[in-house]
């Protein structure tokens, strides 16, 4: 009996994919989440606004716009929000650690 290898293709972004993700890292502030997020697997919204001293409206506008570009994700824990990298946020934490 032969066994057929699965080739698991990807499949390659679009170019409005490409910009969704490109925008979330565009702010210096977004790319300094990124690397905190990495760092601190799980951490609150309040942890990132101390770690980085900032303002937690601020913040919450670029995590929301990290979530929407798909870079990060948002866990619900109660009343809590916990923080991770999704794939793609660690890709693109690979590639700005590279760049």
């Amino acid at each position: 009996m032969l066994v057929k290898k699965r080739t698991i293709e990807k499949k390659q972004k679009t170019p409005k994919q490409m910009e969704r993700h490109l925008k979330g890292v565009a702010n210096h502030r977004r790319i300094q989440i990124l690397f905190i997020v990495a760092e601190r697997e799980g951490i609150t919204l309040d942890g990132i606004c101390e770690t980085m001293n900032a303002n937690v409206k601020t913040i919450s506008e670029h995590t929301k716009k990290l979530v929407q570009s798909g870079l990060i994700n948002k866990t619900r824990h109660g009343r809590g929000v916990s923080h991770s990298l999704s794939p793609y946020g660690k890709l693109f934490l690979k590639f700005i650690r590279t760049f």
